[in-house]
Formats: C-alpha cells, sequence, structure tokens
C-alpha cells in the first residue's frame, strides 16, 4: 500500500468515525425506543422463525403475528399495571398526608409488642423519637415522589404514546429482518466473520436468559407478594406488588424489604394469624421462586454472577434511568461475551497456536 492509498484510508476512516458518532447523537432521543425494539427482537426471535415456518417463509406476516403476541400478552398488561401503579401510589400519598396512615402509631404498636426495641435501637445510636420523624417523612417523599411521577406520566401522554408507537414500529423490523441485519454487521466489521458470529450467538443467549431470569422471576415474587397482600387485605397490593418486583430485579435486596415489614405492621396492629401467614408465605413461597424457577429459565453457562447483576443494574439506573434495569445487566452481558471471546482466542491475545 503506497503512501496516497495509506492517506485515503485514513481519511476515510476518520470520516467513518465522524458520521457514526454524528448518527449515533442524532439517535440519542430515540435510544429508549430503539432498545427495547432490539429486546423485542431477541426475545421474541425464535416465535418468528416458527410462525415463519408455519407461514411458508412470508417473514412480514409472522412478524406481524409475533408483534401482536408481544402487543397482547406483554405491552398492554405492563401499560395496565403501570396505570394501576400511579392510582395507588397517589392514593396512598393522600391517605398519608390526611393521617390516615400513621407510622408512628404504627411504630409506637410495634415498640409495646418488643419492650427491649427502644433500648436496642438507643445502642446502636438510633434515637426513637428522630427515627419515627424520618420514618413518616421518608414515608411522605417517597409517595409523594411516585404520585408526582403518575402527574407527569399523564401530562406527557403524547410523548408516551409516540415511543410506543416508534418501539413497536421498529420491532416489527426487527422481527423480521433480524437475522439478516446481524449477517450485514458481521460482514461489514473487521473483527474476523466466525468470531462475531460467536460473538452475536453468545450476547443474544446471555442476553435472553438474563432477561428471561431476571424479569419473569421478578415478575413471579411481585405478583405472588402482590396477591398475598390482596388476600390478606393490605391496603394498595398492586403497588407493592410493583415495588417487589423492582426490589426482586437488585440481588441481595428482594421482596422481603417489602413483605417483612407488612408483616411488622401485621404484629404491631395485633393480626397476628394474618403476620403470620404473611411471614410463611414470603420466606417459604415467595423466597425459594429464585431457586425454584432461575435455574430452568436461565442455566448454568449463561447465568451472570449475582455481584455482576447487581452492580450492573445500579450503574445502568445511575447512567440511563428506568431503562437501566435492563441496558445495565446487558451491558455486563456483552462485557462477559467479549472477554470469553478473548480468552479463548489465542489469536487475540498474540499468542501462537498450538498444534
Amino acid at each position: 500500500m503506497n503512501l496516497d492509498e495509506t492517506f485515503e484510508r485514513r481519511a476515510y476512516l476518520l470520516l467513518l468515525a465522524a458520521v457514526t458518532v454524528l448518527f449515533l447523537l442524532l439517535m440519542r432521543p430515540f435510544l429508549g425506543p430503539v432498545f427495547w425494539a432490539v429486546v423485542i427482537g431477541l426475545l421474541f426471535q425464535r416465535l418468528q422463525r416458527a410462525l415463519s415456518r408455519r407461514l411458508g417463509g412470508r417473514e412480514s406476516l409472522a412478524a406481524l403475528l409475533t408483534l401482536t403476541v408481544c402487543l397482547l400478552g406483554a405491552v398492554v398488561p405492563g401499560l395496565l399495571l403501570l396505570a394501576a401503579f400511579f392510582r395507588e401510589a397517589v392514593v396512598l400519598y393522600q391517605r398519608l398526608t390526611r393521617g390516615e396512615l400513621d407510622v408512628a402509631a404504627w411504630l409506637d404498636r410495634l415498640q409495646g409488642l418488643v419492650p427491649g426495641l427502644q433500648g436496642l435501637l438507643e445502642r446502636v445510636g438510633v434515637q426513637v423519637g428522630d427515627f419515627k420523624g424520618q420514618l413518616t417523612q421518608a414515608a411522605v417523599a417517597s409517595s409523594r415522589m411516585v404520585a408526582e411521577q403518575a402527574v407527569q406520566f399523564g401530562q406527557d401522554a403524547f410523548g408516551l404514546l409516540f415511543g410506543l408507537v416508534l418501539m413497536l414500529y421498529l420491532a416489527f423490523f426487527m422481527l423480521r429482518d433480524g437475522p439478516r441485519l446481524v449477517e450485514l454487521l458481521v460482514w461489514a466489521l473487521p473483527l474476523g466473520d466466525a468470531r462475531e458470529r460467536r460473538l452475536f450467538e453468545r450476547f443474544a443467549a446471555v442476553t435472553r436468559a438474563t432477561i428471561k431470569g431476571n424479569f419473569i422471576v421478578a415478575a413471579v415474587q411481585g405478583g405472588l407478594g402482590g396477591l398475598i397482600f390482596w388476600v390478606l387485605g393490605l391496603p394498595s397490593p398492586v403497588l407493592w406488588g410493583v415495588v417487589m418486583t423492582i426490589l426482586s430485579l437488585i440481588p441481595v435486596v428482594g421482596a422481603g424489604l417489602v413483605w417483612l415489614p407488612a408483616a411488622l405492621y401485621l404484629f404491631a396492629t395485633g393480626a397476628w394469624i394474618e403476620g403470620a401467614v404473611l411471614v410463611a408465605f414470603g420466606a417459604g413461597v415467595i423466597g425459594l421462586v429464585d431457586n425454584a424457577l432461575r435455574p430452568i429459565l436461565v442455566g448454568r453457562d449463561a447465568k451472570l454472577p449475582d455481584y455482576l447483576v447487581l452492580l450492573s443494574t445500579l450503574g445502568g439506573l445511575s447512567l440511563f434511568g428506568m431503562n437501566g434495569f435492563v441496558f445495565g445487566p446487558l451491558v455486563a452481558a456483552l462485557f462477559i461475551a467479549v472477554w470469553q471471546e478473548f480468552a479463548a482466542d489465542p489469536a487475540l491475545r498474540g499468542v501462537a497456536r498450538e498444534d
């Protein structure tokens, strides 16, 4: 390659990088819909292929049917659940501000049931009087924040509807043209075709397993938690079911942060049977769902370590907001896939292959 060809190649690569960065900045406002469209394409690709075979290769019709299944099975129920969540959050905030739910009185009852509780708290440096005020303020502040988000949700309905329509529109093409897009990337990227295919396959497998393992398990735990709250007559079962779902997405935290204080509340109000039922159900059913379902949904090879899920989820939340619940673990999955390929390929590490 002569000097002119080298200069032309470098100039073109510089132009390619600049145009790519500019295009990504252009697409930045649509990051959420594009991201969720890719997720739908990955999760429902197998259904798309099965329908395409049954329909004689009519991929557009298969993609439309697959998208309909996704819409009716996931998107619509999710929106209805979100609306119920916000509605119950507003009701809870109103009850707290009217004094119908007195957090300090509940703590007083709990202190009466456990005589040594005040002394124990003071030994660890917690003043009961200050703690009551802080707990009440935290309950009001958190419920007010969710209520304000509900108002914002209603005001930005057009923007949310536009994002939803855009996501479904892009998901159609991801379902229909996903394999061809992957082949195009394999052809364009200068990483080696075989290596690129392994990376895409590994990333897709880990992504599907991570989403299924985390979100289905969390949804089941949150659903069971909301169900037992409803059965026991506890207030806002949908609200707390969604909160338990969110907390179940974060390893170590879990749904116990909701059902255990609720059980203490029942004990403090004299509902001993209901409290015992909630503790038994929380520990014996909700707590065991993860151990029972996750190995079935994820398997051994595709499972991300819990500590990596925790760190990537928290990092994703700080960088990308609510989308970070999914985007963070997916970045971690890509990180694992790339490093596994690097470790398994001696050529990438500059090591001569052994015959």
